[in-house]
């Protein structure tokens, strides 16, 4: 048996792989953002996303699951994949912020994808609960950049009228877990960059189409 269920990679000066799934809102759906400033220092070349096999998955209609995985904002199939597709294009989204000079390749192991059943995004809402490990390396001497660091970026999850309302506008649990992953990663490089160079340097607007949604409860 396979130890890892799903690998994605993502050039990501090329259009996202096509192991990543796409999901499109109109223009007229998409909310005002907080621009972001990230450092010109950094260039993407590829993101590597891996979902191991071993993490469980569960499709129990309960408010909260015992499970790594709970994912009901694809039609059933193949969670593992499904994960690994949301992941891929969330990171290739924010990876395309940064034009700097230093080109580095990013790695992300999943280790928890929890969202909400179907009973709690139609009462109470909750927390999509989400976490992986993330590696940055320099993309060509492979040297690593940062220690494995395990990041935990969890979102509040609409209920109720709320999550009804977001969904006729076009908002749903997938656009904004995704939009979400494309501002952590943003975060994540900006704060290495810092880290790294000291002075963060050139500094540039993000288009706000590749912030993190409100995320407001």
């Amino acid at each position: 048996m396979k130890s890892i269920k799903a690998i994605c990679v993502v050039a990501v000066a090329l259009t996202l792989s096509a192991c990543a799934g796409t999901e499109q809102v109109s223009r007229g759906t998409t909310p005002a953002f907080p621009v972001v400033m990230a450092p010109a220092v950094f260039s993407v070349d590829a993101v590597n996303v891996i979902v191991p096999e071993s993490l469980k998955v569960s499709e129990a209609h309960l408010f909260y699951p015992f499970a790594d995985i709970v994912w009901r904002g694809d039609v059933l199939g193949d969670r593992h994949d499904q994960v690994a597709s949301i992941f891929t294009t969330g990171m290739g989204r924010g990876a395309k912020a940064f034009s700097g000079k230093r080109h580095v390749v990013v790695d992300i192991q999943v280790l928890r994808f929890h969202s909400l059943t179907e009973r709690a995004r139609y009462s109470v809402g909750g927390v999509h609960s989400i976490k992986f490990v993330m590696n940055v390396r320099d993309s060509q001497t492979g040297a690593l950049l940062m220690d494995s660091k395990v990041i935990k970026a969890d979102l509040n999850g609409y209920g109720g009228a709320r999550a009804v309302a977001a969904e006729q506008r076009g908002l749903t649990q997938k656009v904004r877990i995704t939009s979400h992953i494309a501002g952590v990663l943003q975060r994540e490089l900006t704060q290495l960059s810092t880290r790294l160079e000291g002075n963060p340097g050139q500094m540039f607007t993000v288009s706000p189409s590749t912030n993190v949604l409100d995320d407001a409860a």
